[in-house]
């Protein structure tokens, strides 16, 4: 055990003075034997279904594996942190120690001021790796991003796939480079003042390559069952070595890799009946492994329970932020016109943003006839920057059926409103790849597997998206890209010649990030908000200064032909006192492709350009035309 003190986790395989060290939890064993080579060392059984041992000059670089009982076959190791041919392949030793880290000063992200990038490594450039990605990394920079949220990248067998079929929990994927790569690619990241989480699953574990069974058979448990069958077992008889396995992924993501926290895909699937629920003992190793850093955990979660975030002393989970799956159907509904499926419940009215902008949530226990039950719990006492918002993510866009993105489908007018509502809304906005420079290409559900599973997939994609009618009829299914082409990936790849094609969507989101960054109202993404309906495809925002109204900011919204509101009767459009609106940024510019900016506000009459967006500061006039103005009342 004197060998083992210089161990980072209780379990794996890691490198130590004199050479490696083995623990694995394998109660289902009578044997376990690690292959090293053409070495095959005993491993000693501890008590719980643990065993240890110990690899004398065993160094970084070798592959291994572990004999089962004395069976003829070698597996990988349930804690792989690399394998180089994929999950049936033997694993590889990793020394994360040998990576020379430039990142001494980066103290981490905060939950506040984050301006969020989904990223998926294997189709954000033609190479599909991070060393690839890492070139683009200054470009995201220089748009304004501040956090990447990498789609996971968890070992999963194929040659392609979203991620969220891993099964080396581990081990970063071999289809985008070695784990140092990886670690170049964060470092990288850092230098350039950009944070990186990582998308990581916790409710169910893939379907090939998954070895974890023959060491444990308590890996999962039928107590629960998740929408991708078993359950993994975090209440259930020996879920405490299950426990140890997945708070130990988490703490390693953030330990060996320097991510700075993690989003916890559909937490709804995460069945815990224990006193105290594994997403609270989870985020605690992930923070406790960032020592000084300040890291964020964002969660995904259907249902909309607002718990997720309360503070664990206050019985919550203690997480910082959830999707706001709400905003996005409402906004869908409006850019789209059809409200089918799960975005039934949604109007894309007026009155819709209003709330989600004051409030988050729109679903906070009421019924949501969709799905025949009451969804979510209150939310008005969350602060904005808990809620993820967005127009585009990878779910949504494949979604679609079709893997369009919402700004090809939507009138280009109305997509730019609605793209300066998430950038200037107190929500934590979140972009999708690609989102900022109008990506013609679209982006597909696709998964590798081989022929038996490949089938079911296929069958599963066209049920699940026929609950959509306009994507259940025969012409439209026949149609439907296979899942598990390698076209349908590759398709799905961005074409960066549209960042000089598209250089006006470009410019509207770097600007839209300055002014949110650089306004000292908005930047504070405060809950002093109030909003009214001008019309039924209109609405006003207006934030309110902490410290005088003169600087407070107005936005308004018309997704609408041209409205001319004479006479204006809505308070939240009169002049702050002493000051009077002026126009400071508005998406019918055309550097934006807009159609001009006409004359908005006058005289206390407002005229409302069709399809738009225009953001108001408070300003004093100049004494010129106060003593105009003053000369004009006397003579009336």
């Amino acid at each position: 055990m004197e060998r083992e003190q210089g161990r980072q986790m209780p379990i794996g395989t890691e490198v130590i003075p004199g050479g490696v060290a083995f623990r694995v939890w394998a109660p289902k064993c009578r044997r376990l034997d690690a292959v090293l080579d053409d070495r095959e060392i005993p491993l000693t059984a501890e008590s719980e279904g643990y065993f240890s041992g110990f690899a004398d000059g065993a160094k970084p670089g070798q592959r291994y594996g572990f004999r089962l009982n004395g069976s003829e076959h070698v597996y990988p190791d349930p804690v792989s942190r690399y394998q180089p041919d994929g999950p049936h392949g033997l694993s590889q030793i990793v020394d994360p120690a040998g990576f020379s880290w430039t990142d001494k000063e980066w103290k981490g992200v905060k939950r506040s001021g984050q301006i969020v990038y989904e990223m998926h490594i294997g189709t954000f450039t033609p190479e599909g790796t991070w060393a690839a990605a890492m070139e683009r990394l200054p470009y995201l920079a220089d748009v304004g991003i501040t956090l990447i949220e990498m789609m996971p990248v968890a070992d999963f067998a194929g040659d392609f796939g979203w991620g969220y079929d891993g099964v080396n929990m581990f081990a970063p994927c071999r289809l985008y480079g070695t784990p140092d790569d990886l670690r170049r690619f964060i470092d990288r990241a850092h230098s350039l003042g950009l944070g990186v989480i990582l998308d990581v699953v916790y409710n169910h574990f893939g379907p090939d390559g998954n070895y974890l069974g023959l060491f444990s058979p308590h890996y999962v448990t039928s107590r629960h069952k998740t929408d991708w069958g078993e359950a993994i077992n975090y209440d259930a008889e020996h879920s405490a070595p299950v426990r140890e396995f997945v708070c130990n992924n988490a703490a390693y993501w953030i330990r060996e890799f320097h991510f700075d926290g993690l989003r916890l895909d559909a937490t709804q699937d995460i069945f815990d009946d224990s006193p105290r629920h594994i997403l609270v003992e989870l985020g605690e190793a992930a923070r406790a492994a960032a020592g000084d850093r300040s890291i964020y955990l964002v969660g995904e979660n259907e249902p909309q329970h607002a718990r997720l975030v309360h503070p664990i002393a206050r019985g919550g989970y203690g997480l910082d932020a959830l999707w706001n799956d709400d905003f996005h159907h409402t906004a869908m509904v409006a850019l789209s016109g059809r409200s089918e499926a799960y975005y039934s419940d949604y109007r894309g009215t007026p009155q819709e943003f209003v709330s989600s902008i004051k409030w988050g949530f729109l679903f906070q226990g009421q019924n949501y006839v969709w799905q025949k039950k009451r969804r979510g719990m209150p939310a008005l006492h969350l602060e904005p920057d808990r809620f993820v918002t967005f127009l585009q993510n990878h779910d949504q866009i494949a979604n679609s059926g079709l893997g369009v993105r919402s700004h090809q489908f939507a009138h280009p007018g109305q997509h730019r409103a609605l793209t300066a509502l998430m950038l200037l809304g107190p929500g934590t906005p979140m972009l999708f790849q690609g989102q900022e420079f109008a990506a013609t290409t679209r982006f597909y559900y696709f998964a590798s597997h081989k022929p038996e599973i490949a089938a079911m997939v296929r069958d599963g994609r066209k049920n699940f998206l026929a609950q959509f009618p306009s994507l259940a009829s025969k012409d439209i299914q026949d149609i439907l890209p296979d899942p598990t082409a390698r076209e349908t990936f590759e398709v799905s790849k961005l074409d960066w010649t549209d960042v000089k094609k598209n250089e006006f969507a470009v410019a509207m989101h770097r600007d839209l990030i300055a002014l949110r960054k650089g306004d000292p109202v908005l930047s504070r993404q405060s809950a002093n908000i109030d909003g009214a309906v001008l019309h039924a495809e209109a609405f006003v925002l207006r934030f309110f200064s902490q410290e005088e109204c003169s600087r407070d900011r107005l936005l308004i919204i018309n997704l609408g032909s041209d409205l001319d509101l004479s006479p204006a009767p809505e308070p939240l459009l009169a002049d702050p006192e002493g000051c009077e609106w002026k126009v400071a940024w508005c998406s019918e510019d055309p550097k934006y492709g807009g159609l001009g900016v006409p004359p908005v506000a006058k005289d206390g009459c407002w005229f409302l350009p069709g399809r738009s967006a225009t953001y108001f500061v408070a300003e004093v006039p100049s004494p010129a035309l106060m003593k105009t103005t003053a000369e004009s009342g006397a003579e009336k």
